[in-house]
């Protein structure tokens, strides 16, 4: 957490926003908020991998050079700007390139997909992302908010939400302000009566002060604030901080 803002000032600063009445509505990220991505993305790749050996081997083994995954990324992301907030779009375009490339059935990009995707939605929730959800879900509607291509009902908490939101299908990803906005809209309040509640800096805390609303900064780590303009309404080190922030005292 940055120095400038103590764990008593933090509880404060919720406290006051809770008593104003002036939060409606909670949007919050999934990725690296609820859970951390990269070992889910990373066993969705082994699987995928082990698939791909089975249906389609060349494809496979080339697979397995990393320089060689992201050339081929790096490729459909230049030739398919439309793909741009896509990314359940772009790891399937990657993997058709990937078979055609290397000589095996292009059909095959779409049940290899299927199988990364399902093993995507594993995910290991935070020892503090259920009570929290239960917690802000029982006091205001929760909306997610996330650039990535998680699945809350599939992941199994969708009950706590309101709505869910992806750049997959919104075509736009935060920072954009429209992206914030469509939260508000689909909690049905304007954008100033929203807590945001996200890990990334610049595309969580900065994007939703950028689009007029409530700012919190899930930092984790303790890593400081580098970035320009003001620091976030509040900082909190963990989800439980934050609803013990937020709780009636």
């Amino acid at each position: 957490m940055p120095q400038s803002l103590s764990t008593d000032t933090a509880h404060a600063r919720l406290q006051q926003l809770r008593r104003s009445g002036a939060i409606r509505a909670i949007s919050i990220d999934l990725d690296d908020t609820l859970w951390p991505v990269w070992p889910a993305i990373s066993r969705a790749e082994q699987v995928l991998l082990d698939w791909l050996h089975v249906h389609a081997p060349a494809t496979a083994a080339a697979l397995r050079d990393v320089a060689a995954v992201r050339a081929i990324r790096v490729q459909v992301e230049r030739d398919r700007p439309d793909l741009a907030h896509d990314l359940s779009g772009l790891r399937r375009e990657s993997i058709r390139r990937a078979l055609q490339r290397h000589g095996d059935d292009d059909s095959l990009a779409e049940p290899a997909f299927d199988v990364f995707f399902a093993e995507r939605q594993r995910v290991d929730l935070y020892e503090d992302a259920l009570p929290a959800l239960q917690f802000l879900a029982a006091r205001w509607p929760v909306v997610a908010l996330s650039n990535g291509n998680a699945s809350v009902h599939v992941v199994g908490i969708g009950a706590h939400f309101h709505a869910a939101l992806s750049a997959t299908k919104a075509g736009m990803a935060k920072p954009d302000a429209r992206f914030f906005h469509a939260a508000a809209a689909a909690a049905g309040v304007a954008p100033h009566e929203v807590l945001h509640i996200g890990d990334d800096a610049r595309l969580d805390a900065r994007g939703a002060m950028d689009a007029g609303m409530h700012a919190v900064w899930l930092n984790r780590t303790g890593v400081a604030w580098t970035h320009e303009g003001p620091e976030p309404h509040v900082t909190v080190a963990s989800l439980a901080q934050l609803c013990q922030g937020l709780a009636d005292s």
